[in-house]
């Protein structure tokens, strides 16, 4: 692609043609409020598409085909050797801010489940990642309501992230 990074936008939609979800109709399905992710993160429909049309351009997706069936054309969509390198490598990496893992992570775990994959190595990596903060906001009593929620969620998340390794080690 043209820079580094890709959105957020971006990541979840290539990874989800990555696991095998074949049309731009069907990942934004899945991204429609209530839906297998949109419960979790939700992205309009004309989002998606420019998502998917940013992935086309910057080489990370490609567009061969239609769908059999009838109604609309649905083009199909297939993820390039960079797409799938790139997938791979956001799925694996742990979110930098505790507040990121109530979407971001919670997606990656959502995909990787999707893919059969477990969620312990993430978990893992997650929980020693956030150590040291959590360390941190320990170390000192909170005097404020804020560092109060700060400590509550750090301790909530550091709670959340060893039952999923507890639970599937």
């Amino acid at each position: 692609m043209g820079r580094s990074e890709t959105s957020l936008a971006e990541s979840v939609c290539l990874a989800l043609v990555v696991t095998g979800v074949e049309y731009g109709g069907a990942v934004a399905d899945l991204l429609a409020p209530g839906a297998e992710f949109g419960r979790i993160w939700t992205l309009s429909r004309p989002l998606t598409y420019r998502a998917i049309d940013a992935l086309v351009a910057g080489g990370r997706l490609q567009r061969s085909g239609t769908a059999p069936g009838r109604g609309r054309e649905r083009t199909l969509l297939h993820p390039t050797r960079t797409g799938r390198a790139a997938t791979r490598s956001w799925i694996a990496e742990p979110v930098e801010h505790l507040r990121d893992v109530r979407t971001v992570l919670l997606l990656k775990f959502q995909l990787l489940e999707r893919m059969g994959e477990s969620l312990v190595p993430l978990a893992t990596r997650q929980r020693d990642a956030f150590a040291p903060l959590i360390a941190a906001l320990t170390s000192v009593p909170p005097s404020d309501v804020v560092g109060t929620w700060r400590l509550e969620h750090a301790l909530a998340i550091g709670r959340f992230l060893d039952s999923i390794i507890g639970d599937r080690a």
